[in-house]
C-alpha cells in the first residue's frame, strides 16, 4: 500500500482548500447473496463510490428480513465489494488528486472531505453485529465485535454525530446502549445515546413474515426509552420510491454502472428494487442541499417531520402519512435524476480515472464575504427589505459553463407572531430565479419568519452534475 508522510488535513490547509471534516457513518447491512436480496449490494457499491464524502466508521453485518439469524458466511458479500474497491480506489482518487494513503493509525482519526480511505482501513471496519434479531436477542449473551465498536465510537473525544444507517435491523446499536447501561449512570447513557443518529429503511429488526409485529423489535424500544435523546428517522414512503425509479430507469444503470471498474461487476441486477437501502445514507450527503441535523431540509432522501410513527405507539421523524408522504416522495422524484447522473459519473471514475467534477456553489449575499463551504448558510434581513444573492463566483473544475437555479422550499419557513401570514402561506417572489444573481423581496408582515433558498448549480458536462447550496433567511 502506498502512503504518504504528509497529514492529508495539513496539505489541504497548505493548499488554501478549506478543510472540512467528513460526516461519520456506520452502516447495519443485512447484505445477502444476489440470489436472496441484491439491495445491500447496490447500496454498497453506492456508498464505496463515495467513500471520500463519509467517515465510514463502521460496516456492520447483522440481521434482516431474510436471514434471522444472519448467516455468518454471508459477511464474504461485503469482503468482496471492498476488495472491487480495493482495486478501483486509485482510479477514484484521480478525481481529488489524492496520490496515496494516509497510515493506518491516522486513518483511524478524523479525516477529510475528498480524502478516500484505503481499503485495509475499510476491512479492519467491516465487523460482525448481532447474529439473532428482534429486542429478545438484547442482552447478557448478544454483544458482538460490531457494538462493542459503537461504543468506542461513542466514547471518543469526538464531537460530531454518529450516524447509523440501518439497512437491516438496528439492535446491535440497541446492544450497545444496553451494555452501557450496564454500567454507567442515568446521565451518561444520556450522553451516549446522544452522539449517535439512526435512519432505519422499514423496520427490519425481525423476519419478514413477522414485520408487522412492532413489538418485537429493538426499534421500538429505543424510540420508547430515548424519544427525547435519539434523532430517529424512521423511513416508510422515501425507501420504496428510491425502488421504483431505479427500476424505471435500470436501462442506465446497465449501461453507466453494472461493469463499470471493479465495483460495478459486483453490482447485481435487482430483485425485488433498486438499492431500497441507499436513501439511509443519502440523507447524510454533504452535497450542500440539507443539514441531517434538521430532517425537514428536503434532501436527496426526501423530507420527514417528527410526529406518530407506523406503530401508532411512538414519537419518531417519518413522512408515512399523507401529505407528508407526498411531499417527500415528489422530493426524491424530483432530485433523483441528479442522484443518478452523480453516481454514474463517479461509476466512470472508477473503471476510467477520468471523468466530470461537480461544480461549487460559492454565494456572496448581501455585499458580504464569499462563503464557501457545504453547510447551510443564515443571514438575518429586515422585513420590506431586499435581499440580494449572489453566486457569480461558483466554480467548476473542468471549466463547463453552469446553469443556476434558486428555488425556496415552502415547508420550510416559520411565520412570526402578530404577522398577517400563516405557516406555508409565504411563498417569495424570486427575482433572478434563473440567473446567477437573485433578488428577493422580504414581505413587511413577515417580522420574526423564516425562510429557506436553495441555490442549485448544475454544469454542462457529461451527467450534467450538480451543487446546492442553503440560505436561511431569519427576518428580524
Amino acid at each position: 500500500m502506498v502512503t504518504v508522510g504528509l497529514s492529508i488535513l495539513t496539505a489541504v490547509q497548505a493548499s488554501g482548500k478549506e478543510a472540512r471534516l467528513k460526516p461519520r457513518l456506520v452502516v447495519c447491512t443485512d447484505i445477502a447473496p444476489a440470489s436472496i436480496e441484491p439491495d445491500d449490494m447496490e447500496s454498497m457499491v453506492r456508498l464505496m463510490a463515495y467513500a471520500d464524502c463519509f467517515e465510514i466508521e463502521a460496516l456492520i453485518t447483522t440481521v434482516g428480513w431474510n436471514c434471522d439469524p444472519y448467516p455468518q458466511e454471508w459477511k464474504q458479500y461485503l469482503t468482496r465489494v471492498i476488495e472491487a474497491y480495493r482495486k478501483d480506489v486509485t482510479r477514484l482518487m484521480a478525481r481529488s488528486g489524492q496520490k496515496g494513503f494516509l497510515p493506518l493509525e491516522e486513518e483511524n482519526g478524523k479525516q477529510v472531505m475528498d480524502y478516500w480511505p484505503s481499503a485495509d482501513y475499510l476491512t479492519q471496519r467491516a465487523v460482525m453485529g448481532s447474529v439473532n434479531g428482534g429486542i429478545r436477542a438484547v442482552g447478557e449473551n448478544n454483544d458482538s465485535p460490531g457494538s462493542d465498536l459503537l461504543i468506542r465510537l461513542a466514547d471518543e473525544d469526538d464531537p460530531r454525530p454518529v450516524y447509523v444507517a440501518a439497512w437491516g435491523g438496528a439492535n446491535t446499536l440497541a446492544q450497545a446502549i444496553w451494555r452501557v447501561q450496564q454500567s454507567r449512570t442515568e446521565a451518561e447513557v444520556k450522553r451516549f445515546v446522544s452522539k449517535f443518529r439512526i435512519y432505519t429503511i422499514t423496520d427490519q429488526d425481525m423476519a419478514y413474515n413477522n414485520r408487522m409485529n412492532r413489538q418485537y423489535s429493538s426499534h421500538m424500544w429505543l424510540r420508547q426509552a430515548f424519544k427525547n435523546d435519539l434523532q430517529f428517522i424512521w423511513d416508510e414512503g422515501t425507501w420504496q420510491e428510491q425502488c421504483e425509479l431505479g427500476k424505471r430507469q435500470w436501462p442506465l444503470h446497465q449501461q453507466h454502472i453494472q461493469g463499470r471498474g471493479a465495483l460495478g461487476s459486483e453490482y447485481p441486477t435487482y430483485k425485488w428494487g433498486v438499492e431500497g437501502d441507499t436513501p439511509s445514507f443519502l440523507y447524510v450527503m454533504p452535497n450542500g442541499l440539507n443539514d441531517p441535523e434538521d430532517p425537514t431540509q428536503a434532501g436527496w432522501a426526501g423530507y420527514h417531520e417528527r410526529g406518530v410513527s407506523p406503530d401508532s405507539l411512538t414519537i419518531a421523524w417519518n413522512s408515512w402519512q399523507e401529505p407528508l408522504r407526498s411531499i417527500s416522495v415528489g422530493y426524491k422524484q424530483r432530485f433523483y435524476p441528479d442522484e443518478l447522473n452523480d453516481f454514474m459519473a463517479r461509476m466512470q471514475w472508477a473503471a476510467e480515472g477520468v471523468g466530470n467534477h461537480n461544480p461549487q456553489v460559492i454565494l456572496r449575499l448581501q455585499g458580504k464575504k464569499t462563503q464557501k463551504g457545504g453547510a447551510p448558510i443564515v443571514i438575518q434581513a429586515k422585513a420590506g427589505t431586499v435581499v440580494r444573492l449572489d453566486a457569480s463566483r461558483s466554480e467548476d473544475a473542468d471549466g463547463d459553463a453552469l446553469s443556476f437555479l434558486w428555488w425556496q422550499q415552502p415547508e420550510k419557513q416559520r411565520v412570526g407572531e402578530g404577522t398577517s401570514g400563516k405557516p406555508g402561506t409565504i411563498l417569495l417572489h424570486i427575482d433572478g430565479a434563473g440567473q446567477e444573481k437573485a433578488s428577493i423581496r422580504i414581505p413587511a408582515d413577515a417580522k420574526g419568519s423564516q425562510f429557506h433558498i436553495i441555490c442549485e448549480v448544475h454544469d454542462n458536462g457529461p451527467f450534467r452534475l450538480v451543487a446546492y447550496r442553503r440560505v436561511i433567511i431569519r427576518v428580524e
